[in-house]
């Protein structure tokens, strides 16, 4: 199951320059400026040109979030956009009965609300951190004439959108035509560990949601959760070592997707 849009440039380069960090209380090493940012060209939004980075930086008000906090709700009138520096952000729909949906985990590089942001209509999920998160936010106004002022960062948007179209599609797909829980679990891991695909043998990962977000995010419920990770360690498939997820036999996980 796709859960994640993650936007990765194809550069692997790093700037050499030094970076101005700030101790918090939450332990991130803040970035203060996009200027100084070591990640620019790894992630796609913020790999633009010069000119751009440099008005970004202007515009763009940095700060830290702890573990739950909310960074905008549901049905909102969009204020502006989050840009995910470090840290992860969990992304979820509700209905009106209390049902919760969890449509991805944002990471760093992501930009947060940026439907409502463009369209000016209210938020469409709301986004709540998953641990200690870094985000710099750029009020509506300056995001739209920034927008109009550099052609590449308006690329940039259009490319994001239009992931964030294939990836909501694909997870509809996922929870409207998989088969079992099995298989929507297996998927889940699956997609979670993609950036692991070239790795041989066991493959660790780091794992920060808790059974009931996984199961808001595969559409089944907790107890099913909780039974599927103790029949897949069972078959020797996974281990779970506190936060972090050993995916012993990736080719087991891919025959229940294929079954």
């Amino acid at each position: 199951m796709t859960n994640r849009f993650r936007l990765v440039a194809p550069s692997r380069r790093r700037i050499m320059k030094v970076v101005a960090r700030a101790p918090n209380p939450y332990g991130l090493e803040i970035i203060e400026s996009c200027l100084n940012c070591p990640h620019r060209e790894e992630r796609l939004f913020c790999n633009l040109s010069q000119a751009a980075v440099e008005r970004l930086a202007n515009i763009t008000s940095p700060a830290s979030y702890p573990k739950g906090a909310t960074l905008f709700v549901e049905g909102q009138t969009p204020r502006g956009v989050f840009i995910v520096c470090e840290g992860h952000v969990k992304l979820s729909t509700s209905s009106s009965d209390g049902k919760t949906l969890i449509l991805r985990i944002a990471e760093p590089g992501d930009v947060l609300g940026l439907p409502g942001t463009i369209s000016g209509k209210p938020y469409e999920v709301t986004a709540e951190v998953l641990d200690p998160v870094q985000a710099n936010f750029i009020a509506r106004q300056s995001f739209l004439t920034f927008l109009q002022e550099h052609s590449d960062a308006a690329v940039r948007v259009a490319e994001q959108l239009s992931e964030t179209y294939h990836s909501a599609f694909a997870e509809m797909r996922t929870i409207g035509l998989s088969h079992s829980a099995e298989e929507k679990f297996a998927r889940f891991l699956l997609d979670w560990s993609s950036d692991h695909t070239r790795e041989r043998g066991p493959v660790r990962l780091k794992l920060p949601l808790t059974h009931e977000e996984i199961a808001q995010m595969i559409g089944a419920s907790r107890e099913t959760v909780t039974r599927l990770f103790a029949e897949l360690k069972r078959r020797r498939i996974l281990q779970v070592k506190g936060s972090t997820l050993v995916i012993t036999d990736r080719g087991e996980l891919e025959k229940l997707v294929g079954s």
